[in-house]
């Protein structure tokens, strides 16, 4: 085994321009398939990256709600029926919607509220760099991300704007909640949400409920639906799968990620093959040498089968250290790449698999080659 690595890494690295060509082949598909499957988690993790960080053990949503952007709404006047639930700790409303942003300059930007009763644990603001949660209290005040200073034409914790013709002032800044569809989030409390969403007071777009410690989601979860009427109770992972299976597949947009990874697989793997085979087509003289002093037909497919794992280790190496330089490049951008323990491993599967499946297409050359031929030479 020692020598067949030997005699692969050397019939590998003797055409290095070969080499090279195979490598750049491997580390495309590599990247690229890195690439979409990081856009992939990345935006699973921020279309529900408001569910993430809410102090919720339950969601009570209306009937029918897609994901956490939904506009519909449900009567407020649930939450008491809630509270008195057993197993429930409490209850917060929360209003979200649409709202149009006017600059100082005049300039309109359409923003997304987000405003709970600040007194209780509900979806505050998180990563706060300047300001603090008490001041969103105040008439007016508000919270936005400082990556979204130039839109807002804002630039930090005193600036001024209106909202559907109410002058705010922003109270606090945050660092790095963005939304994946570009439109900024903007915190207020309950009262102003309401104000700059024009919901009715009567009116939430969900209830966030915190259980007693000890007590069984499930059981409380049978309990408030008995309570709520048409409305449902989501836990925190059924909300989230919801509102990732709206945004990924419902839309189009997994879709059109997975079509990316599958044609970085497939365009890879052609070239890996034609470069591995064209290796194995100008050394059929070696092999037959090899065939016709004796060596074995699996002594033969390990010295090809090594080609391809080398190749794999290799272009996969390169491809991982490029994919870290992009994760750390598009780390503050609006879609960011995420890229985790379990993706590289399987991607250094996925190489491994689709180096050693080209490797296997060139045996198919070398085993219908006529040991005889070397002494025609």
């Amino acid at each position: 085994m020692r020598l067949a690595l030997t005699l692969a890494s050397r019939n590998l690295f003797h055409d290095r321009l070969r080499f090279i060509a195979t490598l750049v082949g491997i580390v495309f598909s590599v990247v690229l398939v890195m690439i979409q499957m990081g856009l992939f988690l990345g935006f699973g993790q921020m279309v529900t990256t408001m569910i993430d960080h809410a102090t919720a053990d339950l969601w009570v949503v209306p009937k029918g709600a897609k994901c956490f952007e939904d506009p519909s709404l449900l009567d407020a006047r649930l939450a008491n029926r809630v509270r008195n639930v057993d197993g429930v700790a409490g209850v917060v409303p929360l209003v979200i919607g649409f709202s149009d942003w006017r600059q100082e300059s005049g300039e309109m930007t359409p923003v997304f509220m987000v405003g709970v009763d600040l007194r209780e644990p509900g979806l505050q603001p998180w990563n706060i760099v300047d300001g603090t949660v008490e001041a969103l209290s105040e008439r007016g005040a508000l919270a936005v991300d400082r990556s979204y200073f130039d839109r807002l034409g804002v630039n930090g914790v005193g600036s001024t704007a209106e909202i559907r013709g109410k002058r705010v002032k922003v109270a606090a800044v945050t660092d790095r909640i963005r939304s994946f569809t570009t439109t900024p989030y903007v915190f207020v409390d309950l009262k102003n949400a309401r104000m700059y969403t024009g919901a009715p007071p009567d009116r939430a777009s969900n209830l966030l409920v915190r259980l007693k410690q000890g007590t069984d989601p499930e059981k409380v979860a049978q309990s408030i639906r008995a309570e709520v009427g048409d409305a449902e109770v989501l836990t925190n992972g059924e909300f989230q799968s919801r509102s990732r299976s709206f945004w990924l597949f419902g839309t189009g947009a997994g879709a059109a990620l997975f079509a990316g990874a599958l044609l970085g697989v497939i365009v890879g793997t052609i070239i890996v093959a034609q470069t591995l085979y064209s290796s194995t087509k100008d050394h059929l003289g070696e092999f037959a040498t090899l065939r016709a002093m004796g060596s074995s037909n699996s002594y033969i497919y390990n010295v090809i089968i090594y080609q391809g794992v080398l190749n794999a280790v290799i272009g996969f190496c390169v491809a991982a250290a490029i994919g870290l330089v992009v994760v750390e490049a598009t780390a503050r951008s609006a879609l960011p790449i995420v890229i985790t323990p379990s993706l590289m491993a399987g991607l250094s599967a996925l190489t491994l698999i689709m180096c050693v499946i080209s490797a296997i297409g060139a045996i198919f050359r070398v085993v219908r080659t006529d040991p005889a031929t070397v002494f025609m030479r």
